[in-house]
């Protein structure tokens, strides 16, 4: 038996990670990102995440360097990031950087749909490099994102099979 083998995998992780001023949700702007705060959301995906047995970090900061430094963490003990890069999702070069650098699969998730906004939000520095944008769905846009990521790192995890062939004599 090779080493390892037989081994049970370790819980597939995700860490959500949110952006500026996402800690005020529930009271900033309530008619635009609606009633729900980010301690019900984070309670909410580390549920989801136990009923499905993933492991889900939630972390929150306004200081675009923490993110990075989260970021750059991440890449040695988890399996993928969902983002809510908040109004760094815009402007931050530094983030982009450190989502690449940190080579792992991103769902990025927006309460608003960001087309739908003012101009400057309508652009995204890392929608192009995440496996998928969710947005415009309010705070259950992270369960449709943990969903998506999951799905997504399950089909990686999952075993390469080859399909059967019948050979003719």
């Amino acid at each position: 038996m090779l080493p390892g083998a037989g081994a049970p995998a370790r819980p597939m992780h995700v860490l959500v990670l949110n952006g500026p001023n996402l800690n005020l949700l529930g009271e900033r702007e309530p008619d635009r990102y609606g009633a729900t705060t980010l301690a019900e959301i984070e309670h909410d995906l580390v549920a989801q995440g136990e009923s499905i047995g993933v492991r889900v970090t939630c972390r929150q900061s306004n200081h675009e360097g923490e993110l990075v430094e989260l970021i750059q963490a991440a890449r040695h003990d988890a399996d993928g990031i969902v983002l809510n890069a908040g109004g760094y999702t815009h402007t931050s070069v530094a983030l982009r950087d450190a989502l690449l650098a940190a080579r792992l699969p991103m769902v990025e998730v927006h309460l608003t749909n960001l087309a739908a906004r003012e101009p400057f939000r309508r652009r995204s520095l890392v929608s192009d490099i995440a496996v998928g944008t969710i947005g415009g769905f309010g705070a259950y846009g992270y369960r449709l994102a943990l969903d998506a990521l999951t799905q997504h790192l399950s089909a990686r995890r999952a075993p390469c099979t080859r399909p059967a062939t019948s050979e003719k004599a």
